[in-house]
């Protein structure tokens, strides 16, 4: 996009498009603001990337896992002291399902 001014009515129809309603203080207002963020989006869109990798993150990161090993469980007794609900030695939910099962 080029650099020149947002209109009133460029700045209304991105309002619209975003289920905004705003009043013709805060158009003004937005109209500055969005002109200013996609003048700087315009200069990044300047920036020569050839041969640069793309990445999902700008910091090198590395997920520390721990071996899935099994273990001790909690006793049900102790499951249940926290639960909202219970029936017997179960947790007790609210049904999501039709009668059907669909």
């Amino acid at each position: 996009m080029s650099e020149r001014e947002l209109s009133i009515q460029d700045v209304r129809h991105i309002a619209k498009l975003s289920r905004l309603a705003p009043d013709d203080a805060t158009v003004e207002s937005m109209r500055s603001a969005l002109s200013s963020i996609l003048g700087h989006i315009a200069k990044l869109s300047t920036i020569d990337v050839a041969g640069v990798e793309p990445m999902a993150h700008p910091l090198a990161l590395s997920n520390r896992l721990a071996a899935d090993e099994p273990g001790a469980t909690l006793p049900i007794e102790l499951v249940l002291l926290n639960a909202p609900a219970k029936v017997d030695r179960y947790l007790a939910v609210p049904k999501v399902l039709d009668e059907g099962g669909a």
